[in-house]
C-alpha cells in the first residue's frame, strides 16, 4: 500500500536554468589600457620582433573585447551603417591616443618607450575594433598580419607572416626554456622604442626623443599622437570596408 498522493499532487520540479550569458564588453571597457607585463617581458627581451610580439597579443587580448562590442551594437542598433559604427570606433580611440602620450608618468627614454608603447596597444585595439565594426573576425589570425600592414612595419601580408611566424616560435622557445642573458638596458630601451614607434606611426625616433626634452613632449606628443592614429584609421577603413559583405572564410 503506498502513501497518499495530496489533492494538489507532488510539489513540481524545478526545471534547470540555462547558465546566463556573459556580459557584453563595450568598445574601450574591461580590456587591458597598457600592454600587459608579460608582453613588456618579451618586447624587451626581443626588440627586433616587438611589434609583432604586440599584434600577436592584441588579437588574443584584445580581439575578444572587439567580438563582443560589435555583438552587442548589432543587437541594439541593427539597421545602423558599419561606416557609422566604424566613425564610432575612430572617435573614441583617436582621443585615446591623445592622452597616451603621459600615460607611464615615467621621464627619460624609458618613459618614451612606455608612451609609444601604449600608444600602439590603443592603435591595434582600435584596428581590431573597425574590423568588427565591419563584420570581420577581429579574433582571426590574420589580424595581427592585417595590424603590420596596416601600422607599415610590413610593406606586404607575406612577409608579416613570416615575421609573425618567427616571433610566435621565439615565444614559444623562450616559455620553454627561459630567458637568455642580461642585455645592456639602454641599448635595447633605445631599439625596442624605434621599433615601436615605427609600429605606431610616429616619425623615425623623433617621438621617443621628444619626451626627454622638457616640455617639448606634450605637445609633439598629443599632435603626433592623434594625427598618427586618425591616419591608421583612415587605412583601416579603407581596408575593412572592402572586405565588408564577403563570405566568411574569405572575411578572415
Amino acid at each position: 500500500m503506498t502513501d497518499p498522493v495530496p489533492a494538489d499532487g507532488p510539489p513540481p520540479t524545478p526545471a534547470p536554468q540555462p547558465p546566463a550569458p556573459p556580459a557584453p564588453v563595450a568598445a574601450g571597457e574591461d580590456a587591458p589600457e597598457t600592454p600587459p607585463a608579460t608582453l613588456w617581458d618579451r618586447m624587451r627581451d626581443d626588440p627586433q620582433y616587438a611589434p609583432e610580439h604586440l599584434a600577436l597579443e592584441a588579437v588574443r587580448r584584445l580581439g575578444p573585447e572587439a567580438a563582443q562590442w560589435a555583438q552587442r551594437v548589432r543587437a541594439e542598433q541593427p539597421d545602423v551603417p558599419a561606416d557609422v559604427l566604424a566613425e564610432q570606433v575612430v572617435r573614441r580611440f583617436v582621443n585615446h591616443a591623445r592622452l597616451s602620450g603621459a600615460v607611464s608618468g615615467a621621464a627619460g627614454l624609458p618613459g618614451a618607450v612606455i608612451d609609444v608603447g601604449v600608444l600602439a596597444w590603443t592603435q591595434a585595439r582600435m584596428v581590431l575594433h573597425i574590423a568588427a565594426a565591419y563584420g570581420v573576425d577581429p579574433l582571426h589570425t590574420d589580424r595581427a598580419t592585417d595590424l603590420l600592414v596596416l601600422q607599415r612595419v610590413h610593406k606586404v601580408a607575406e612577409s608579416a607572416r613570416l615575421a609573425l611566424g618567427v616571433a610566435a616560435g621565439r615565444e614559444r622557445a623562450g616559455a620553454l626554456f627561459g630567458r637568455g642573458g642580461q642585455h645592456q638596458l639602454g641599448k635595447v630601451m633605445l631599439r625596442l622604442g624605434v621599433r615601436l614607434a615605427q609600429m605606431a606611426g610616429v616619425r623615425a625616433a623623433k617621438r621617443v626623443f621628444a619626451k626627454v626634452v622638457p616640455g617639448a613632449a606634450i605637445i609633439l606628443g598629443t599632435w603626433a599622437n592623434s594625427s598618427a592614429t586618425k591616419e591608421l584609421a583612415e587605412r583601416s577603413r579603407a581596408l575593412y570596408r572592402q572586405r565588408e559583405g564577403v563570405p566568411g572564410p574569405r572575411r578572415g
